[in-house]
């Protein structure tokens, strides 16, 4: 599993792709549309990619994943242009939804079976902080290796990252299947089953909107290249203090499944972080913000390891896909209020203001504990 996680996001495509399609010739309007092309790709295919992880095999849906990413990496390195980048983000869309909800599935249903799905949150969490890793290898790595042999090279590397992946992928065990003398589920009773989980059960219900708000508005880590910049640090200073904030958040998977009981102060503490270091105006308040994203990365596995403790196995992933889905929407309108609220305010206090959902998830979260509704309803 965390080979695959390493993998995945070991591409060396990463945090160049956006010069590439610049020095292609592409405006900034041009290349916007090729990010809503990709929106509107993983929007699609979510929910449907959930149903697939619910009737057929889970273990080749995460073979097949990175196989498509990395055909859209070959396309762009090889074949750069417009209609290249256009079917590359479209592939890469479409192998990103085949894995969500689907990964999530195969590990709790594969602890479950042995008794120990109270190591989901830890090892989600663990696999999360590799993927983070991963970047920040890839992004040390991408700069020699664009020296040596430009974009091509990015390109062969990337796929070969997604070929390794996809191997990786094949020996992953397999979750998914009728046991002995069941009959294969049909694609009406799978939907049938998850909407029955969402419609009547509270708990599911309440657990969905805590994935899909923590989820969604820690997207705006996107923004965080923009913050440092707002400091006035220097330049080249810039990836470092980046780097800072993202071994925050590694450290903050790699702490996961622990403390959870404490998951509303802590989470409280985390909006105070991202305000306080947000706000600070200098490059010191990132570690602020580091320990921030470190708290929501934390939170986010435990979101998750309560959501998988209440779905029922018959449409576990075609669930975890809903959350998905309504993660991407809050992402959505995360990146519409940021846009909107630049016309006003800097990046400093764009980024503080994102503490107040963290803020009320946490109130929410306090009411109901005080209350003793916390384990039934959340």
């Amino acid at each position: 599993m965390y080979a695959y996680a390493f993998l995945e996001d070991f591409v060396l495509l990463y945090p160049v792709y956006a010069l590439l399609f610049a020095d292609t010739g592409l405006s900034p309007a041009a290349i916007s549309s090729l990010f809503v092309i990709w929106s509107l790709t993983s929007f699609t295919l979510e929910l449907p990619s959930g149903l697939w992880a619910d009737l057929f095999s889970r273990r080749l849906l995460l073979v097949a994943s990175p196989l498509l990413a990395g055909a859209g990496f070959g396309l762009w390195a090889f074949s750069p242009s417009y209609p290249a980048f256009a079917a590359g983000f479209v592939l890469w869309g479409a192998g990103s939804a085949l894995r969500s909800g689907t990964m999530q599935a195969l590990v709790y249903e594969g602890l479950e079976r042995v008794g120990a799905t109270g190591a989901y949150a830890r090892l989600i969490g663990r696999s999360e902080a590799v993927s983070l890793l991963a970047v920040v290898v890839a992004s040390a790595v991408a700069s020699p290796v664009l020296a040596a042999g430009g974009y091509r090279a990015l390109g062969a590397a990337s796929v070969a990252a997604c070929v390794a992946c996809a191997v990786a992928g094949w020996f992953l065990p397999e979750s998914k299947g009728p046991g002995e003398g069941e009959d294969e589920p049909s694609l009406k009773a799978v939907v049938r089953q998850g909407w029955a989980q969402v419609r009547r059960e509270p708990a599911v219900r309440w657990a969905l909107v805590l994935v899909m708000v923590l989820e969604g508005v820690t997207a705006l880590d996107e923004y965080v290249p923009l913050l440092v910049e707002s400091t006035g640090a220097a330049a080249a200073s810039v990836p470092l203090l980046v780097m800072v904030v993202t071994a925050g958040d590694a450290v903050g998977g790699w702490l996961a499944g622990r403390g959870v009981r404490w998951l509303a102060p802590v989470l409280a503490v985390g909006a105070v972080c991202l305000a306080a270091g947000s706000l600070s105006g200098r490059p010191g308040g990132l570690v602020l913000v580091a320990a921030a994203f470190g708290v929501f990365r934390w939170a986010m596995a435990a979101a998750d390891a309560r959501l998988q403790d209440r779905i029922g196995d018959g449409a576990r992933a075609t669930v975890t896909s809903v959350a998905g889905f309504g993660s991407e929407t809050v992402a959505v309108l995360v990146y519409a209020g940021y846009a909107l609220g630049s016309r006003w305010a800097g990046a400093g206090v764009l980024m503080g203001a994102a503490s107040v959902p963290y803020v009320a998830v946490a109130l929410v979260l306090a009411v109901c504990a005080r209350r003793g509704r916390v384990h039934r309803e959340m």
